[in-house]
């Protein structure tokens, strides 16, 4: 399931324009010098490898521990279900319940600091925009921790979010190089798509779950519990 990581952080990265794209846009790089601005566009995406990366490595720690409780067909189904809900229940429904209201002073605290570290141009700052951008809340990065809950093991989940990420970085890439990149209409066309992808790959979790005995998209109960015996040694 790696493989729908990447895909989907490049879907993604077409709401990523929208919403982190000012970020991207405002960055402290040297806009005379094409081969320092390239170095610093990569050390701001390392910083935010590294938080999706850590964001991985926490929601695997948990998911491991349902993976060696037997439990892993099931969470693969409810990670699948999810991710569809994500994008079907409408945006004002999270906002009228505000899910994020339990860590509102982490979250301002983490814009806080985000919005200091434009005032420097160091490598360090340039990271740490990056780090915290990827702290951020987004409801995209929520269902890619989703997909690396559902993982087999913690190496998997953070591979799954660095390749999320990795997904990312094209378009927000070329953000920073032409700031009116894509029109509004071509950007609304786009995020037209996410939707549909978010469903696909929810519904390949589900599929997954159910161990259907489809090569490489629903292996078997037995190829599961198998695979989960053997990790427990």
């Amino acid at each position: 399931m790696l493989y729908t990581a990447l895909f989907f952080g490049l879907i993604s990265s077409f709401h990523c324009i929208g919403m982190c794209g000012p970020i991207a846009i405002m960055l402290p790089v040297d806009h005379k010098n094409p081969s320092k601005k390239a170095l610093q566009i990569l050390t701001y995406h390392l910083g935010r490898l590294t938080a999706y990366g850590s964001l991985g490595l926490v929601f695997g720690i948990l998911g491991r521990g349902f993976y060696l409780a037997g439990l892993q067909q099931t969470i693969s189904i409810t990670v699948g279900v999810l991710m569809i809900l994500v994008v079907l229940i409408p945006e004002k429904i999270f906002a009228k319940y505000n899910f994020s209201r339990p860590i509102y002073q982490l979250i301002s605290k983490v814009k806080t600091a985000l919005g200091s570290q434009f005032k420097r141009k160091s490598a360090d700052a340039l990271f740490t925009i990056g780090f915290l951008n990827g702290l951020l809340p987004c409801g995209l990065v929520y269902a890619a921790l989703f997909g690396a809950i559902a993982m087999q093991n913690v190496t998997l989940s953070v591979s799954y979010m660095v390749l999320y990420g990795l997904g990312t970085i094209p378009m927000m890439s070329a953000v920073v190089y032409v700031t009116n990149f894509l029109s509004f209409p071509i950007r609304n066309k786009l995020q037209k798509v996410i939707p549909i992808v978010s469903v696909i790959i929810g519904t390949l979790f589900i599929l997954r779950g159910l161990g259907l005995d489809i090569s490489y998209v629903s292996p078997s109960n037995m190829n599961l519990f198998v695979q989960a015996n053997a990790n427990c040694h």
